[in-house]
């Protein structure tokens, strides 16, 4: 089932799902695996090339081979403007911890203080990803990959709903109103699902 709200369209499974991120078991998979870079908008174009000479010192020598030779993004074989990746999958902007977990190094840089870019909204907002229609509109699904199978867990354990967890990323990319219409949906289907 699908709702719309304002110039969007948004899969019920944003409020049924339960998902919360869970790095200490996962240690950041979402960065490194899979066959194409992060989505990006073409004003993030602009804001990689920013922050990169900030974060240059954080990334692995393939990072910055791979950067030096074709830039901060691609073109995938979809037609998608992409980050740029080392190997099969892992993001250029990847850094290793030393217990072995990935982290972005822009959202390091951005928790730190250094930039003011937090990092792609695609990367912010999985597992929802979005998708623009033909006629402007919006659609919002979430997408379930075998990496993040702890995340589902975890997140059904506490119960948290997908759009809670992801109120943050949510309020960046379509704003504080938007997103209080979505509290309004969820508790409409709530009342739905209570009355059977």
């Amino acid at each position: 089932m699908m709702i719309q709200i304002d110039d969007t369209i948004i899969s019920t499974d944003l409020f049924d799902t339960r998902f919360c991120c869970d790095l200490s078991v996962c240690k950041g998979e979402c960065c490194v695996e899979g066959d194409s870079g992060a989505p990006l908008e073409q004003a993030e174009l602009a804001k990689l090339e920013e922050v990169l000479p900030v974060v240059w010192d954080d990334l692995s020598e393939k990072s910055k081979a791979v950067i030096e030779r074709q830039g901060v993004s691609y073109v995938d074989v979809e037609g998608d403007l992409v980050t740029s990746i080392v190997g099969q999958g892992e993001c250029v902007f990847s850094r290793f911890e030393e217990d072995g977990t990935c982290i972005c190094a822009i959202e390091k840089a951005y928790r730190e203080g250094r930039v003011g870019f937090y990092k792609p909204i695609s990367c912010h907002l999985y597992p929802v990803r979005l998708e623009t229609l033909r006629n402007g509109t919006v659609a919002l699904n979430v997408h379930r990959w075998k990496v993040c199978r702890c995340a589902f867990a975890k997140g059904q354990e506490e119960n948290v709903p997908l759009y809670v967890f992801l109120k943050e990323p949510l309020i960046r990319r379509f704003g504080k109103d938007w997103y209080e219409k979505v509290e309004i949906a969820a508790e409409e289907l709530k009342k739905m699902e209570d009355r059977g």
